[in-house]
């Protein structure tokens, strides 16, 4: 059934930028047929929905996320989860007491966050892809659920996830918005050659990509200068692992000089702007990558110390800590930044090619924002790009639709129930504490 959603202002995500004031929308069948200027008496009647003085613009896509640990949101104030300790001592201290059935609710409370905040398409990796993704198909969002694999060279371990993520992949071919992918924790560090070998036969054998952290700190390429004599990157070339659609999430570490071994590849880097400050990590080279040519995403990472899912946020920190590293004032553009937190994210999730823009042909993900909430300068002061990136928030992202279906209206998510996923997480998180609290009592027994 053909859908006109109109407009004061279509902000269409396309090369020029160009915005459409008012603006119609014809979509059909979950993608874009047409977008226009509206020229005559604005369309009305059945099939019409208008969306009055709001900015619509395509919707945002958070190429990194982990949505059980909304869970443990806030955990880690403080302390940096890029390091092992930090790593062990927060999260792995909380995650060893997490069973299945304390999964679904807390993917739920992600899912309404991310819709809420103008989130239309995501990327997962995490344990326990299987629970993921019912709720996630559930709300309707477009996805990648990428089953987290660590074998740390163990033989039995590598065998028993390689067979669950395979199984897990083949039982989600048939959707046409979530599908399985596969999700090495990290290369070298806890997934070994053998193991990074029989995952890109996977990905290939099923047409998937793959999703992993990567240069979160110099560990990839110390291990690989010191056993191969040659940067992790090159390394995982030769492995095969840049010829398939591959998600490397954070590179706050990567050297600028070895991005052309990226350029005009399927791989994305998925950078996370908040944790690699919260963390105190090295800025990733954003300006860099896209001097190189290669594919930049933008992401949420975890909950436990970014605790929002607020991807406008996101951008917002991002052009200022380019700035802010580089010490070159708007080093990444606002019309870049839309487009890594757009057009990227499509990319990096193995989207068409016009995915993530309002144009004909592109997959119909969209998002609305009253104009009163975009607190943007006198026009011709500041372009409309600008007060997207720099004077917006997502908590005022009013409709959201993903293929055709609009998943949230006059800011109430439809699709989920998300006061009983909010009860059942609190319930969650109790039960984690007192499993914590009665191992604590038992090893100081």
């Amino acid at each position: 059934m053909t859908e006109l959603i109109v407009a004061d202002h279509v902000w269409t995500g396309d090369a020029e930028g160009t915005v459409l004031s008012p603006g119609v929308i014809e979509v059909n069948e979950g993608r874009i047929v047409s977008t226009a200027a509206v020229t005559g008496p604005r369309p009305s009647g059945t099939g019409v929905t208008d969306l009055g003085e709001a900015i619509v613009m395509p919707g945002l896509v958070n190429s990194h996320a982990h949505t059980p640990m909304s869970l443990m949101r806030g955990v880690a104030e403080g302390v940096s989860l890029l390091t092992m300790a930090g790593f062990l001592g927060t999260l792995r201290s909380r995650e060893a007491h997490l069973t299945p059935d304390m999964v679904r609710a807390s993917v739920a409370v992600s899912c309404a966050d991310m819709i809420r905040h103008g989130t239309t398409a995501f990327a997962d990796q995490y344990f326990y892809a299987d629970q993921i993704m019912p709720t996630v198909v559930e709300s309707g969002l477009r996805a990648r659920i990428a089953w987290g694999i660590v074998e740390l060279g163990d033989d039995d371990a590598r065998a028993r996830e390689l067979a669950a993520t395979a199984a897990f992949i083949a039982s989600s071919l048939d959707d046409p918005l979530v599908r399985g992918w596969v999700g090495p924790h990290a290369f070298f560090v806890d997934n070994q050659p053998e193991a990074i070998r029989a995952e890109v036969e996977m990905a290939e054998r099923f047409g998937v990509g793959l999703h992993a952290h990567f240069s979160t700190s110099s560990e990839e390429d110390e291990h690989c200068l010191a056993e191969y004599g040659r940067p992790a990157l090159a390394v995982m070339k030769d492995l095969g692992l840049l010829e398939l659609p591959l998600i490397l999430a954070h590179c706050n570490t990567l050297p600028a000089e070895q991005l052309p071994i990226l350029s005009g590849t399927r791989a994305t880097i998925s950078i996370i702007p908040s944790v690699a400050m919260v963390s105190g990590a090295p800025a990733a080279p954003v300006r860099e990558a896209l001097d190189a040519g290669v594919n930049v995403a933008i992401g949420s990472d975890n909950p436990c110390n970014n605790t929002t899912a607020d991807l406008f946020e996101e951008m917002r920190t991002l052009g200022k800590l380019a700035t802010f590293a580089s010490k070159v004032p708007n080093q990444v553009t606002s019309r870049e930044i839309l487009a890594i937190a757009t057009v990227g994210g499509h990319r990096a999730l193995d989207g068409g090619p016009d995915d993530g823009r309002l144009v004909p042909g592109a997959v119909a993900d969209l998002i609305a924002i009253p104009v009163d909430e975009v607190y943007r300068g006198p026009v011709g002061a500041q372009s409309l790009e600008s007060a997207l990136v720099y004077c917006t928030s997502g908590a005022s992202v009013g409709s959201a639709m993903v293929g055709g279906r609009w998943l949230m209206r006059d800011r109430a998510v439809g699709t989920l129930d998300v006061p009983a996923a909010l009860a059942q997480q609190q319930r969650d998180y109790d039960t984690l504490l007192r499993r914590m609290r009665a191992a604590e009592s038992k090893r100081t027994r």
